[in-house]
């Protein structure tokens, strides 16, 4: 049997067929969860695909958070199950407070679509033990609000506690403003909740899975995760 992975679906999402695309590439069995909904239909890894929730009315993410499917949400990532949140996913685990700090506006006040590199900070967690610290993935990013910004306080908890999980840089891992897109303190395109099961990142690995795509590293990264899950 192959993994089953749940993929959010608000009104306005957009990503949740690539999402999809993606899952099977990696071997996994994709099932579309519409926000009205209350359960998982048997989910084992949970996904928030890119898109503009609701609009991104008042806030990206503002409203989504209190959608009926993000109370199963909250209980899966609760009780230990991989969450992923991608963009607009990222934004609406923030607000739901599955995780630390929050999206602003670019730095530039553009938005911003081109090819990223990331650094892997932590190999840790069911969605990145199977990837090692150091290693470089380049997968695209497609925002207007993906400035990463915590407390100077809460910076320094996810820094002690291994939450950074990705960090923009150069081909070769290096770090520098040029790097960075959006204005992300200290780099972080990605970060964890404390317990490392729930993974929220700017970046599109579902639009990094085919050599078409001009990068296969979004793949890399969930065949990972799948694989430190181990067979189902």
């Amino acid at each position: 049997m192959t993994w089953r992975c749940g993929i959010a679906v608000f009104p306005g999402t957009w990503s949740e067929r690539d999402c999809a695309h993606w899952v099977e590439l990696a071997g996994g069995e994709p099932v579309m969860l519409w926000h009205a909904e209350r359960e998982l239909k048997g989910a084992d890894l949970v996904v928030l695909p890119g898109g503009f929730a609701h609009g991104d009315y008042l806030r990206a993410g503002a409203i989504a958070r209190f959608a009926p499917l993000m109370a199963a949400v909250r209980d899966h990532a609760l009780a230990g199950g991989p969450v992923l949140g991608i963009c607009n996913g990222f934004q609406i685990l923030c607000e739901a407070q599955l995780l630390p700090g929050a999206l602003l506006r670019n730095s530039c006040l553009q938005f911003r679509c081109q090819s990223t590199h990331l650094r892997v900070e932590v190999g840790r967690g069911p969605l990145l033990s199977g990837l090692e610290p150091g290693t470089v993935l380049r997968m695209p990013i497609s925002h207007g609000e993906g400035r990463y910004y915590a407390p100077p306080d809460q910076l320094q908890e996810l820094e002690a506690g291994g939450q950074v999980a990705l960090r923009y840089c150069g081909p070769a891992g290096e770090l520098g403003d040029e790097h960075n897109p959006n204005g992300s303190l200290e780099h972080i395109a990605g970060v964890l909740n404390r317990e490392g099961n729930v993974l929220g990142m700017m970046p599109h690995p579902e639009r990094a899975c085919e050599p078409l795509l001009g990068s296969e590293d979004g793949l890399q990264l969930l065949r990972a995760a799948l694989a430190v899950l181990g067979p189902r």
